[in-house]
């Protein structure tokens, strides 16, 4: 194999933000960009000469370019076998899946997940390792460290592989294999759930659904297993073909962007299901008949009924949830005497846990959940997991939301999304919050008189590695909280998140539209934060 080595100069906004380095996808066609920062992975490795990397990605634009240069760096790197998925795609679950099945060293996923895609929108990759997972932070802050000081990067000289020819080639020593992206992951959900209970369910009319894949890359996934394989009716997955700029829409499954979604499930005549996944198919969401599950209820009522899903009948070790999530799996766990863990924003910090068996389900409020079986949030196996409980509950999606408010309580919940604010601004909203957090304990506002304000620090309980400064936490006597993170996942400036909860025990009470429930919570936290005030704007872009 001819190996080439080409000079360059270091970038100087290569840090990887909560998952990966996300930037539009003109700043990774810069010269040598792509091709720096992947050296910087492989710079930050050990020992993974002769060994396996999986690679994929969710199809966006200029994901098969990518690919091809990964392909000729991996192999001039040393690995000795690459195993890629068809066309160059693989949802993040099913990469995770696939890592941990062929135990491959890890894995190069391709992906900026719910933000738009295009050739003036944005791209993604982040480093995935040998437990399916993403890379922790003491790889990344390595790898940011490489990306600072690289002055050269390996290429293998050889053609381009046909990535959408199912087989294996070797070229220079390396094995390539380029395989069916759906089956291994159809595979191991038809080990999960009841799949012959679930056909039953759809046979009979019981259950009816609809599914919208977004144009991304769950289509493929989504049409196999529920149309293919559950039988669910041809049409049941719509916008199911994977595009590259995600047929112009805004692959983020949530009531503003799902809009062609939300018309059937609010409509006449709605179907007993409805659900949505993401670009890169690692989040979810969930709907019945007139009704939005929100992603803080729906992971409390998995952890609830995980004993009906094959797959965890025999229990569950805990849970955890990350620290903006609403506190309703928390009753669960109490209820259930379960252990329950609050980590971090990021699906990384979950992996420990998982790994050392102290959880078994988890989840984030930014519409991702997941279990053991993979170590990535997992889309499409949640909704199986929802299709899974309504066929044994026999109650409608409404029923099952409301029977566990009733026995937990009701945590009414939103967020809260300032987009793309300027990131002085953001920053200088972040620090008036934390000059503020020492004087707030017993200051009052109405009913709501604050118990702790702090900002986040979180020990790992497995590794005891520290992660500080994870979000402003305001939390009020009454058990209500009000939360603000500035996320790490938008490409343009910064993203303001609001995250607030009011706990209502009063069953009277559980049909509070969220929005007219936490006005007073709204309120405070704009006298908080003056988002309003800083940056002009009158309201959020998003509210979930």
């Amino acid at each position: 194999m001819t190996t080439t080595i080409t000079k360059t100069t270091p970038y100087d906004d290569q840090k990887p933000g909560t998952s990966g380095l996300r930037k539009k996808v003109k700043v990774f066609q810069q010269p040598k960009y792509l091709e720096n920062f992947v050296q910087s992975i492989f710079d930050s490795l050990e020992d993974f000469q002769g060994k396996t990397l999986v690679i994929g990605g969710d199809g966006r634009y200029f994901n098969r370019k990518a690919i091809q240069i990964i392909i000729k760096m991996a192999a001039a790197n040393g690995f000795g076998e690459l195993i890629i998925g068809q066309g160059g795609l693989l949802s993040t679950p099913a990469a995770s899946n696939i890592i941990r099945k062929y135990n491959a060293f890890g894995g190069i996923v391709l992906s900026a997940s719910h933000n738009p895609g295009g050739p003036e929108e944005d791209f993604g990759i982040k480093y995935n390792v040998g437990n399916g997972g993403p890379a922790p932070e003491k790889f990344t802050d390595k790898l940011y460290e490489n990306t600072k000081t690289i002055t050269g990067y390996k290429k293998a000289r050889f053609g381009d592989i046909d990535l959408d020819l199912i087989g294996e080639v070797e070229k220079g020593g390396v094995k390539i294999r380029i395989i069916d992206s759906v089956a291994d992951y159809a595979e191991l959900m038809a080990k999960i759930f009841d799949f012959d209970l679930l056909k039953q369910s759809i046979h009979n009319g019981f259950i009816t659904l609809r599914f919208d894949a977004m144009h991304a890359i769950t289509g493929p996934y989504a049409k196999h297993i529920l149309e293919d394989t559950l039988g669910a009716a041809p049409g049941s997955v719509f916008n199911a073909v994977p595009l590259e700029d995600f047929g112009g829409g805004h692959p983020d499954p949530n009531m503003a962007h799902a809009h062609e979604l939300c018309e059937i499930m609010f409509g006449a005549d709605a179907p007993t299901f409805g659900a949505a996944s993401d670009g890169d198919g690692d989040r979810n969401m969930v709907m019945g008949a007139n009704i939005f599950v929100t992603p803080s209820d729906s992971l409390a009522i998995m952890a609830a009924n995980a004993k009906l899903i094959p797959a965890y009948a025999k229990g569950i070790s805990g849970v955890a949830r990350s620290m903006p999530t609403s506190q309703a799996v928390d009753r669960v766990a109490d209820k259930l005497s379960l252990p329950c863990y609050e980590t971090p924003t990021g699906w990384k910090f979950f992996g420990n846990l998982l790994d050392a068996d102290k959880i078994t389900i988890c989840g984030e409020e930014s519409f991702g959940s997941g279990s053991n079986h993979v170590r990535e949030k997992d889309g499409l196996w949640a909704v199986l997991f929802w299709l899974n409980l309504i066929a044994r509950k026999r109650e409608s999606v409404e029923d099952i939301v409301h029977e566990h408010w009733q026995k937990y309580g009701r945590d009414i919940y939103c967020r809260h999304d300032y987009e793309a604010v300027d990131s002085e601004i953001a920053n200088g909203i972040v620090a008036h919050l934390r000059s503020q957090l020492s004087s707030l304990p017993g200051k009052s506002w109405g009913d709501y008189e604050v118990k702790f304000a702090d900002e986040f620090s979180y020990t790992d309980p497995v590794d005891g590695s520290v992660s500080s400064n994870q979000g402003i936490r305001i939390g009020f006597v009454n058990g209500s909280r009000i939360v603000f993170r500035l996320s790490g996942t938008g490409t343009v400036g910064a993203t303001l998140r609001i995250y607030l909860e009011r706990y209502e025990r009063d069953v009277s009470k559980h049909d509070q539209d969220a929005q007219v429930a936490l006005a007073e919570l709204i309120t405070i936290a704009e006298q908080l934060c003056e988002v309003k005030k800083r940056t002009g704007r009158t309201e959020p872009d998003v509210i979930t």
